[in-house]
């Protein structure tokens, strides 16, 4: 298996399962609500937030791989759009879902040499960190979103 497919694995299980922790997005944010994706515990993000924030860098990136300039900032990737609704919520989750998908495919398709280009501009290292540092990003908030729900669920409990 090439590293670029690889690589491409462990974004997929991360989104989707199969992963080696046996956690991954999709299965975390099925049954999660609206209500529940918009609502603070203590002072964590929401998981909406933490959903849209790591979409963020997986869409930004993917532009990239489609032929688009990078055209993100750091300073916008909490900036999460009202959720007012089941359909805000869920065409939030289909689009990081298929962003995901689409960026996985890309990532197989790509010549493995090409990893070890500069990604966009030099001061953003290769292709290969800003894959690798997307899958790791993508661990790291699924676990926050893991946490988020689990105190929502015993709230939740609690108030029954």
């Amino acid at each position: 298996m090439s590293l670029t497919v690889q690589l491409a694995k462990h974004l997929r299980d991360v989104h989707f399962g199969g992963n080696w922790t046996s956690s991954n997005l999709k299965d975390n944010l099925a049954n999660v609500t609206w209500q529940q994706a918009t609502t603070q515990v203590h002072s964590l993000n929401t998981i909406a937030t933490l959903v849209y924030h790591v979409n963020y860098y997986i869409s930004a990136v993917l532009k990239v791989f489609q032929g688009a300039p990078l055209d993100a900032s750091d300073k916008y990737s909490f900036d999460l759009p009202p959720i007012q609704s089941e359909k805000d919520w869920n065409n939030l989750r289909d689009k990081a879902f298929a962003d995901a998908e689409t960026f996985t495919l890309l990532i197989e398709k790509l010549p493995e040499h090409k990893l070890w280009e500069n990604f966009a501009d030099e001061k953003y290292g290769s292709y290969y960190r800003n894959i690798q540092g997307i899958i790791e990003h993508t661990h790291y908030h699924l676990g926050q979103i893991a946490l988020v729900k689990k105190i929502l669920l015993q709230e939740h409990q609690n108030k029954d």
